[in-house]
């Protein structure tokens, strides 16, 4: 079968601007907390797009950690490719799918890092086999091989023992949202969009999209 005849019907839900929240965050909980109880894999995984100086995107899964009215949080490798892009241009995207609930979450806005001290505390409640990887990771950096990573693993292990400090390198980062979509597949692809926008005052505007 060809690729261009593959098709799924979306029929499990609707979404009206009658039953969502007219705050974004608040619907965005709401439906973060549906995908949890539903206990869908890799409910807490975004797709992260970035784009450097050099007008280039580039997109790649991260995890959230946190999110809530300040905006949405991750922590990786500030020297990694995604943190590079980052510091040349701030504006990036997340993207939320859950195809076993027919809905996706777009949000875009612009990306800040985190605080030292907030950094700090969710280093320390990483697995101490995360927090040594942390440490021996040059993220997005050629490598000769996995030995010579597993090689400097090892020792990174026993040089930091179990109770090493966070690498400048390493933190968190946060999404500050301007824009959030939610989108509800629909049946003959009607789908359902409600986009969210940040005015001028601070204050979030809803309106419908077509599909």
């Amino acid at each position: 079968m060809s690729i261009a005849h593959i098709r799924k019907q979306y029929q499990l839900g609707s979404l009206s601007e009658q039953h969502s929240s007219s705050d974004p965050i608040e619907q965005f909980e709401h439906w973060f907390g549906a995908a949890r109880r539903a206990e869908l894999p890799d409910m807490n995984a975004m797709t992260l797009s970035t784009v450097g100086a050099g007008g280039r995107p580039s997109s790649r899964t991260v995890l959230i950690k946190e999110f809530g009215a300040a905006g949405f949080t991750w922590f990786t490798n500030y020297l990694s490719r995604k943190g590079e892009q980052i510091e040349e241009n701030p504006h990036a995207a997340l993207l939320f799918y859950w195809p076993a609930m027919e809905r996706q979450i777009e949000i875009e806005g612009v990306v800040v890092r985190v605080s030292a001290a907030e950094s700090d505390a969710y280093f320390l409640k990483r697995p101490i086999k995360s927090r040594i990887s942390a440490i021996t990771s040059d993220q997005s950096k050629p490598v000769a091989s996995r030995s010579v990573m597993e090689e400097k693993y090892a020792a990174d292990r026993l040089t930091h023992g179990d109770n090493p400090a966070r690498p400048a390198h390493w933190g968190g980062y946060r999404l500050v949202p301007d824009r959030i979509e939610f989108w509800q597949g629909g049946s003959a692809r009607l789908h359902d969009r409600l986009l969210y926008t940040l005015d001028a005052n601070g204050q979030w505007r809803r309106e419908r999209l077509q599909p």
